[in-house]
């Protein structure tokens, strides 16, 4: 996902109505499976044939002049023609894209999905199971956290990956020198440094923290090695967010922060925000790998002031972060030429020009490893940030990633509700350790209304 993009569609996706029994059952493929959908290997004969036919496909993506990267996928395949769709970013994407599964007409044959959101496609039976057209191959081309995102419940393949947000710290240098800081090395550092910053700045503060700040929020808990969320690919869930020690350490931690005033709480990605940003009001901004270029188009006069590092630690000998944002290509079960579309996933993301151009001209973080160690894209340098190589910076956070952190098959509802307790204590500086008991309570009892059966 673009940089710009992301960070409202991961943070702000419009909630979609709660699924009922009778939704869930008409969001399948609408009919029978289309041909090629078998859990038996698609042939190379088949592959070769099917790309040799004259075939009309419809992609839905938000990603900015993809086209480029569409263009090279019909050069190399002339008889298929790809028509590129933007419905919408965030929830309007979302929300179109269900319409379409639900009326049985309309929908694209490849979409870009969010690593959160596949888990509810799979679950109302929506995407095609993409490991007979050799999308199980690329397995070993992503870090394992990476490729644990696209087999929601360990089963099956839904997705090719596009880009991810692996979390590190964007700080402004001069003013961590003025005040006489050190990059922070440990979450004690940074809270450290927040009291000294506050004292020594004025008006300044260390950082911001957003109220509507979930996808932010569960990256930290991915980061101290919580896991609150699992889901088995079918019915059953597991909500343990109260329960989680290090999800409990992460708001005990951020509680306090919040309560001494040493950061701010204000919304993100709104006019206040950025000025902010610009006026060197918030010396650092803790957000996934998206977040330089996006930085870089938002405070422009604050050009070549700022650094990239790695996210503070809970325990300096080992080094951790989470993931913030992200998403993939997949396809639609209900596609009436699978074998096509397949390919269209895996070309705009694995060919090495095309998936090399999204890094570097999309400026999208690259998902696999082929990418993310080219020289052509490490090697990059910055002058906004002042000469380094921050995309190095931040595939070296890449490889600290640790596997094994799910989403919920509601994560549209699990973000509202994010809002209305976790937010609004964060917005009003109270306690996150009740709201995050509030969350989880609200989330088993709206997976029970849902027909889930809710794990101990």
């Amino acid at each position: 996902m673009t940089r710009e993009v992301s960070r409202r569609s991961v943070l702000a996706a419009i909630p979609l109505a709660a699924f009922s029994a009778s939704v869930l059952a008409a969001c399948g493929n609408g009919g029978s499976p289309a041909a090629g959908t078998s859990a038996s290997p698609v042939s190379q004969s088949e592959i070769d044939a099917a790309m040799k036919k004259a075939t009309n496909l419809t992609f839905w993506t938000w990603v900015p002049d993809i086209q480029k990267e569409v263009d090279m996928f019909q050069a190399a395949y002339p008889a298929i023609k790809v028509e590129v769709v933007n419905v919408g970013q965030g929830g309007a994407h979302y929300q179109k894209l269900r319409a379409a599964i639900q009326a049985g007409k309309g929908a694209p044959d490849v979409v870009q999905m969010e690593f959160d959101k596949l888990p509810s496609f799979t679950l109302t039976d929506s995407l095609l199971d993409l490991t007979p057209y050799g999308v199980a191959d690329l397995k070993s081309d992503y870090p394992a956290w990476v490729w644990g995102g696209i087999t929601p419940g360990g089963k099956g393949i839904y997705g090719v990956p596009q880009d991810t947000g692996p979390m590190g710290m964007l700080y402004r240098e001069d003013l961590f020198s003025a005040a006489g800081l050190s990059v922070p090395k440990t979450w004690d550092d940074f809270a450290s440094a927040a009291t000294t910053y506050r004292g020594k700045s004025g008006s300044g503060l260390l950082t911001n923290w957003a109220p509507s700040s979930e996808a932010n929020m569960l990256a930290l808990f991915w980061q101290a090695g919580g896991r609150p969320f699992s889901y088995d690919g079918a019915k059953t869930v597991k909500i343990n967010l109260s329960g989680d020690a290090a999800c409990k350490k992460v708001t005990s931690y951020w509680n306090d922060l919040f309560k001494s005033g040493n950061i701010g709480n204000e919304p993100d990605f709104v006019d206040a925000w950025y000025q902010a940003l610009n006026s060197g009001k918030y010396a650092s901004w803790l957000t996934g790998a998206w977040g330089p270029v996006f930085l870089q188009g938002t405070a422009k006069s604050t050009a070549g002031k700022w650094r990239a590092a790695p996210l503070p630690q809970w325990d300096a000998t080992s080094i951790s972060s989470g993931n913030y944002g992200g998403s993939t290509d997949a396809v639609l079960k209900s596609s009436q030429n699978p074998i096509a579309s397949a390919m269209l996933a895996k070309f705009i993301n694995t060919d090495d020009k095309s998936a090399l151009t999204l890094a570097n001209e999309q400026f999208l973080f690259p998902s696999s490893t082929k990418v993310l160690d080219n020289p052509a894209f490490a090697d990059a340098t910055s002058s906004f940030y002042g000469g380094q190589k921050v995309n190095q910076e931040f595939t070296e956070i890449s490889k600290t990633v640790q596997e094994g952190f799910q989403f919920l098959p509601f994560n549209d509802y699990a973000a509202t509700s994010y809002d209305k307790t976790m937010g609004q204590a964060i917005g009003n500086r109270g306690d996150l350790n009740a709201a995050l008991s509030a969350w989880q309570d609200d989330l088993v009892q709206y997976a029970k209304g849902q027909g889930f059966t809710v794990a101990d």
